[in-house]
């Protein structure tokens, strides 16, 4: 058996820079309500649950339930995702490298359902197969990352064990997360810096990378 059972993929940040999407949608949201949302407060919460971004807008003003607040934003960054889903380098490649390797994979995201199914429609499209086995997403769960439940429920529904998984992570919180569930984890910074200790490896992006150089990770890093 292959020692690499699963590849468990962040969304936004990991296989698609939405991050400006999101950024944008917060400043306009708050913008209606009169109040004021820097990029840089909005970089403050990349990777956090959608429940936690929601409590800072609407500390920032916007008043709105909690879970309006959520789907307001949601809807507004699936709309741009419909127009444009703009991939990061080398994430199809790699997804389409497991899944030609009989290796299943899941999509691990704190994005709601309806988007993160928007997402996976698209990569499945894309790449002419169905791309995740699996979808967890924010409003699958009680407790968003850094919180490991994320993880380790699609290592469950898979029916692997968390340790014989690799999980690709963009941010603080979710590197945290797939860490502290016990994946291999490699961290592919966008836009923020994700510190040596959230991690096991960290990687510019999966331009270049393949299956062969995880595996080689996990030996590496005592994952069997």
């Amino acid at each position: 058996m292959n020692a690499l059972q699963a590849g468990l993929f962040d969304m936004d940040g990991t296989l698609i820079d939405s991050e400006p999407y999101w950024l944008d949608a917060e400043m306009a949201l708050v913008s209606s309500f009169g109040g004021s949302w820097t990029k840089e407060q909005g970089l403050t919460l990349v990777g956090s649950g959608l429940w936690d971004s929601a409590a800072a807008l609407q500390h920032a003003g916007v008043d709105l339930e909690l879970r309006e607040i959520i789907e307001r934003l949601s809807a507004d960054v699936r709309q741009r995702l419909i127009e444009h889903v703009p991939w990061r380098p080398g994430a199809k490649d790699m997804i389409s490298q497991m899944l030609a390797a009989k290796i299943p994979t899941a999509l691990v995201t704190m994005s709601f359902r309806a988007n993160a199914l928007t997402i996976a429609e698209a990569i499945s499209k894309d790449i002419g197969q169905e791309a995740f086995s699996v979808v967890v997403a924010g409003d699958d769960v009680s407790e968003p990352k850094p919180n490991p439940e994320a993880y380790l429920s699609a290592a469950d529904q898979l029916g692997i064990d968390i340790a014989h998984a690799v999980a690709f992570e963009d941010s603080v919180f979710g590197a945290a997360s797939a860490y502290s569930a016990g994946a291999l984890t490699i961290g592919i910074p966008l836009h923020i810096e994700i510190p040596e200790s959230y991690v096991h490896v960290r990687w510019d992006s999966l331009e270049g990378k393949t299956v062969d150089d995880v595996t080689a990770e996990k030996a590496k890093w005592g994952h069997r």
